[in-house]
């Protein structure tokens, strides 16, 4: 059986590193998908708008398998690239790191630059609550009204998220549970389960 199981970080957190007058803000976040991590970007953006760059990098998937790293102007490999490194080495995935620079009048240099942007990383990492997670998947169970109790009683055991639901003769709900436990709930004869597109 694969191993759906991941870390990632339980909340927001943040970091900051210092070099010759420059500031390094390292905001790390929990992601799932990247348009979340548009969003964030956009008001990372909007609310340091001041800011020289906004260097990023993220990780998703319970593999970690779509990555991404982004310098914003930095020279090539200095800014989005370190920050990624420290989410490979910390086995991270589901995460967004954003950092903020804040220049001081001083260039750094490029060994400067990485070590700022890996440094600010790791201190936002540091001070974030790791959690280890299990890849979900949405789900769609139909079933007979009078299966409810039964059907409930699985959910819980299971520790499926209810989503969405529709209760009438023929009931529906849409449920988010751990990929395991797929084939789990699928033997079940008391109701139907179509995996949500």
């Amino acid at each position: 059986m694969q191993n759906y199981r991941y870390l990632t970080i339980a909340a927001p957190s943040e970091g900051l590193y210092k070099e010759k007058g420059s500031r390094f803000i390292a905001l790390a976040y929990p992601a799932v998908s990247e348009d979340e991590i548009r969003e964030r970007l956009h008001e990372i953006r909007k609310k340091h708008y001041d800011a020289r760059h906004h260097c990023y990098a993220f990780r998703l998937g319970f593999d970690g398998a779509t990555m991404h790293a982004s310098d914003d102007g930095e020279p090539s490999g200095t800014g989005g690239r370190p920050i990624l490194g420290q989410l490979q080495s910390h086995n991270l995935t589901n995460i967004a790191v954003f950092v903020v620079r804040y220049f001081g009048g001083i260039k750094l240099g490029v060994p400067g630059l990485i070590n700022a942007y890996r440094s600010a990383a790791a201190d936002a990492i540091r001070n974030a609550v790791v959690k280890e997670d299990e890849d979900k998947i949405s789900l769609v169970v139909t079933f007979d009204y009078l299966d409810m109790n039964h059907v409930m009683t699985i959910i819980k055991e299971e520790r499926a998220e209810i989503v969405d639901r529709h209760f009438d003769a023929i009931c529906r709900m849409e449920i988010r549970i751990g990929r395991s436990k797929l084939e789990k709930l699928q033997s079940k004869s008391s109701f139907k389960v179509v995996i949500k597109n």
